[in-house]
Parts: structure tokens; C-alpha cells; sequence
């Protein structure tokens, strides 16, 4: 077979002839597994134009597999139920130039995904599945095309960062639509189309911030001059008591004619 850059490996094995029938299966089963050709039992492993493809297409498979063939070009993974590309799901695959994932249930795409593919992957197909927002360092150094349509996305700052470092597929661009969005007006709309708008999310994120902690000084702000308030209208309370009790005590002249009647009528 050939591989991407012009390189040819052959698959022919050598067996003597004069190895015992089974001995020579056995030889051969091995030595194809140290060669990487080993196919996982849930696909369906082909060569096309002398290239591997991995046919794992609408199997019920629930995560992708970890023992796919070494020189896998073509990796077919759609209409399944995956939820998940864990870091470093095709480390494995150093040739790995197409990759099908469309149509699972798939929420998380973890930083370190793609590692170990970057360079070789030419189309990533990720629509029709369940994702809201993806970390900036998934697609870090990718140069695929990729499709994202029909996924629930979020807009906000991280998705349009991540959107323009991708090479989207022009035929599905307008079909990666915001289902949520930061600013609500934005709901429902191509991500691209508000883009070019010249809306920017990160902005507004921004703005909102300084919103919610004016909200919170303005706050705070109130509930002091509250306070202040509150003190100074009990202390004069407490001082209106303080000089009426003082009123209500008899004068100093008032206790000396008092005294003089009592005197005088001793």
C-alpha cells in the first residue's frame, strides 16, 4: 500500500513453505497485528486506491475505538452513539486524513483531542451532534476542513475565537447556527452571518461584567447610605427622648422656692 507523502509499505508477509498449515495462520495473524493491520471487531476494515479505510459506521458504538489499525487513512465513526472525543483518541493514526463523526450525541470535545493529527487530517466532520461550545485548544493547529452545522452552539466569545482560527466548510458554514446566544436577538442565526455583522461577543462579555459589578457597587453603595441614615435618625431619636426626660426634671429655681416654703412653714 501507499501511504500520504509517496511512501509504500508492503503487506505481503513471509511464511516459509514448509511451516505446518496452522502455523503458518498463526504467523501470519501475528505478524499483521505487529504491523498494525488489525481491525477492531465492531468495523470494517478496507483498502481503497491503496489506502486503509475504517468503516465503523452505524455500529451502536458508545466511544471510539482504541485498537484501530495503524495505518488507518480514512476513519468512518457516524450514526453512532459517542458522547465524547477524549484527549488523544488518534494518537495512534499518523496518517489519518479523513474523519467521520457526524451524527452522534457528542457534548465534550476535550483540549487534547486532536493530538498527534494535526498536521496529517485534511476533513473533520463533527455536524449533527450535541455541542454547545468547544475549548479554543481542540482545534489548536488543525488545517482541516471541518463541518460544525447542526450542533446546539452557544455564541459567546470562546465559540467566535474558536470559529476564526477554523477552515469551515463553505458548503455547511451557514448551517452553524447560534440555538443560544449571550445576546438573545442573536438566537437562531448563522454564527458567520452575526459575525460579519460586526458583532463581537468577547465584547459584550466584557460589558456585562462592568455591568453586574456596577450593579453590585451601586449595591453596596445603597445599602451603606441606608445605614447611614438609619444611624442618624435613631441617635436623634434618642437624643429627642434624652432632652425631654431633662425638660420634665423640676428647675434649680423651682426646688428653691420649694425649699423656702417648706422652711417657712416650719
Amino acid at each position: 500500500m501507499t501511504f500520504p507523502g509517496g511512501v509504500h509499505v508492503s503487506r505481503k508477509v513471509f511464511i516459509p513453505h514448509g511451516c505446518p498449515l496452522i502455523l503458518r495462520l498463526i504467523l501470519a495473524v501475528i505478524c499483521l497485528s505487529a504491523m498494525g493491520f488489525a481491525c477492531p471487531k465492531s468495523c470494517h476494515c478496507f483498502e481503497k486506491n491503496g489506502l486503509t479505510v475504517v468503516q465503523c459506521s452505524s455500529r451502536n458504538l458508545e466511544e471510539i475505538p482504541s485498537n484501530l489499525p495503524h495505518d488507518t487513512v480514512s476513519l468512518l465513526l457516524s450514526s453512532n452513539h459517542i458522547t465524547k472525543i477524549p484527549n488523544q483518541a488518534f494518537k495512534n493514526l499518523p496518517w489519518l486524513q479523513e474523519l467521520d463523526l457526524s451524527r452522534n450525541a457528542i457534548e465534550t470535545v476535550d483540549a487534547g483531542a486532536f493530538q498527534g493529527v494535526t498536521e496529517s487530517l485534511r476533513a473533520l466532520d463533527l455536524s449533527h451532534n450535541r455541542m454547545q461550545s468547544v475549548p479554543k485548544e481542540a482545534f489548536a493547529r488543525l488545517h482541516a476542513k471541518i463541518s460544525l452545522s447542526n450542533n446546539p452552539w452557544h455564541c459567546e466569545c470562546t465559540l467566535q475565537e474558536v470559529l476564526r482560527e477554523l477552515r469551515l466548510d463553505p458548503e455547511t458554514v451557514n448551517e452553524v447556527s447560534c440555538h443560544t446566544s449571550v445576546q438573545e436577538e442573536y438566537a437562531g442565526k448563522p454564527v458567520i452571518q452575526v459575525l460579519d455583522s460586526g458583532i463581537n461577543f468577547c465584547n459584550f462579555h466584557h460589558k456585562t461584567t462592568d455591568v453586574a459589578m456596577f450593579v453590585t457597587m451601586f449595591g453596596w453603595f445603597t445599602m451603606v447610605i441606608a445605614y447611614v441614615i438609619y444611624y442618624v435618625r435613631h441617635n436623634q431619636e434618642d437624643a429627642r427622648r434624652h432632652l425631654e426626660y431633662l425638660k420634665s426634671l423640676p428647675s434649680s429655681s423651682q426646688i428653691s422656692k420649694d425649699f423656702d416654703t417648706i422652711s417657712t412653714v416650719l
